[in-house]
C-alpha cells in the first residue's frame, strides 16, 4: 500500500512532518521517491495518450477541411453545368464536414486544457520529488559524516589502549630489571663485610624504587 492515495497528496504533503513523525526517515523518504517518481511515470504516460489523440485529432482535422474544399468546388462545377440539385446536395455537405470540425475543435481546446493541467502537474510532481531527493541526500551525508566520526573514535580508543599496554610493558620490563638485580645479589656468595654492607644498602635502594614503580603501574 503507498503512502499517499492521490496525486494532490504528493504535491501538497509536507515532507519535514512526514519524517520528523517516521520511526525510520530514511526508509520513509526511500518509500516516497519510489512513489512519486511511479506517479510521475503514469503522469507522463497520460500525456503521451493525449499527446497521441491530439495529433489524431489534428490530422481528422486537416482531412475534414480538404473535405471541405472539395464540396465547395463541387458545387461550383455543379452550377456551372446547371445542376442545383447536385450544388445543394455538396453544399449541404460541405456543412455536415464544418459542423463536425466545430465539434472536433471543441474536443482539440478540451484536450490542449487536458495536457496543459498534465504539465502543471508533471512540473509540480518533479519539484516535489527533487526536495524529496535532496533530503535522502542529507540523510545520506549524516549517516555518512556519523560513520566517518564513530571510525574516528574508534581508531582513537583503539590508539590509547595500545598506549597503555606499550607504558605497562615498559614499566613491567622495568620491574623485571630491577628483581633480577634483587636476586643476583642474594646468589653471590662469599661477600666480605663491607660489600654485604653496600648490598643492604643497595638493597634498600632498589627496594624503595621498587615499590614506588610499582605504585606508579598500579596507578596508571
Amino acid at each position: 500500500m503507498g503512502i499517499f492515495t492521490r496525486f494532490t497528496d504528493i504535491v501538497n504533503a509536507n515532507l519535514n512532518s512526514m519524517l520528523d513523525k517516521a520511526e525510520n526517515p530514511e526508509k520513509m523518504i526511500k518509500m516516497i521517491i519510489q512513489e512519486m517518481e511511479e506517479t510521475l511515470v503514469e503522469v507522463r504516460s497520460t500525456a503521451a495518450r493525449s499527446i497521441a489523440e491530439k495529433k489524431t485529432i489534428l490530422r481528422e482535422i486537416r482531412l475534414t477541411e480538404a473535405s471541405i474544399t472539395q464540396w465547395q468546388q463541387k458545387a461550383e462545377l455543379a452550377l456551372s453545368k446547371n445542376r442545383e440539385d447536385l450544388a445543394r446536395a455538396a453544399l449541404t455537405e460541405k456543412q455536415n464536414a464544418q459542423a463536425k470540425i466545430n465539434g472536433v475543435q471543441e474536443d482539440l481546446q478540451q484536450l490542449d486544457e487536458h495536457l496543459s493541467a498534465i504539465q502543471e502537474d508533471s512540473q509540480r510532481l518533479q519539484t516535489k520529488l527533487s526536495e524529496a531527493k535532496r533530503k535522502q541526500e542529507a540523510y545520506t551525508l549524516r549517516q555518512q559524516s556519523a560513520q566517518v566520526r564513530l571510525k574516528i573514535r574508534t581508531k582513537a580508543q583503539i590508539h590509547n589502549i595500545d598506549d597503555a599496554i606499550v607504558k605497562f610493558e615498559r614499566y613491567q620490563q622495568k620491574i623485571d630489571r630491577l628483581e633480577a638485580e634483587v636476586e643476583s645479589y642474594e646468589f653471590t656468595e662469599n661477600q666480605d663485610l663491607a660489600s654485604q654492607f653496600k648490598a643492604l644498602e643497595q638493597d634498600e635502594n632498589i627496594e624503595q624504587e621498587l615499590a614506588q614503580l610499582k605504585k606508579q603501574v598500579a596507578n596508571s
